[in-house]
């Protein structure tokens, strides 16, 4: 790995981590229910890009199949809530 790489695989994993808790932060204090629901959303893709990037510095590929699970978990709940918000209800 060269210098420059892992100076940018390092930039992007501390640039990640904050904003995970800056979306935890929104999701804690949002005023609206829809802001939440996208604070959990932004908080799903820094999560899983911060585990591709882990998994890029690390050299394994099993961090990769784990952000995998979590764009779907991530994919379903955002639908569930978005679904929840505008009828009232999750199942028909």
């Amino acid at each position: 790995m060269t210098p420059l790489l892992a100076f940018a695989l390092t930039y992007a994993q501390f640039a990640l981590a904050l904003a995970a808790c800056l979306a935890a932060l929104r999701i804690l204090l949002g005023p609206r229910a829809q802001d939440r629901v996208l604070a959990l959303e932004a908080l799903y893709v820094a999560t899983m890009l911060l585990f591709i990037v882990t998994g890029m510095r690390m050299g394994t590929p099993f961090l990769f199949e784990a952000a995998l699970v979590i764009a779907v978990a991530g994919f379903v709940s955002t639908v569930s809530a978005a679904k929840f918000l505008l009828r009232g209800e999750v199942i028909e």
